[in-house]
């Protein structure tokens, strides 16, 4: 498509070899042992065929953060009254890691979920959508409250 005796970058006579524009071979070795951390298996879900977490198997829970090997609990808890905050505390919920949680959300939506990841500002783990367990991540705004077993 392009003709082979043209350069396909800019090249500016003016400046100096010394410039940021060096000229690096390929080097296959070294490109695998610096880029092979980023293959496309992490963009997976943990616990989907071909994950591997390059932090090890969490101290608790399943092996490798996936899905609780049995469903949640068959009842569903009743919700007590809370003051309304403007988000959920990561700290509060992160009691719950690796645990039966059932989850409020603002709008009326409710469930079982398995978190096992809580960050500033979301949690992520397994919802259960009634047959199986999900991959889920959601933002701590969105949760009114929720309760652990």
């Amino acid at each position: 498509m392009y003709p082979s005796n043209v350069n396909l970058y800019y090249h500016n006579p003016n400046l100096s070899t010394n410039s940021c524009q060096e000229d690096f071979s390929y080097n296959e070795d070294t490109d695998e042992r610096l880029f092979s951390q980023f293959s496309p298996q992490l963009l997976m879900p943990p616990g989907q065929p071909g994950f591997q977490s390059p932090f090890g198997p969490p101290s608790q829970g399943p092996v490798g953060g996936g899905p609780p090997t049995f469903s949640p609990p068959s009842f569903v808890p009743t919700q007590t009254q809370q003051i309304e905050a403007f988000a959920v505390d990561p700290g509060s919920i992160r009691g719950c890691l690796f645990r039966f949680t059932y989850v409020w959300l603002r709008g009326f939506q409710q469930f079982w979920f398995y978190p096992i990841f809580v960050g500033r500002n979301s949690v992520a783990g397994w919802r259960w959508d009634g047959f199986r367990w999900v991959y889920f991540g959601i933002s701590l705004r969105q949760i009114q409250s929720f309760t652990c077993f």
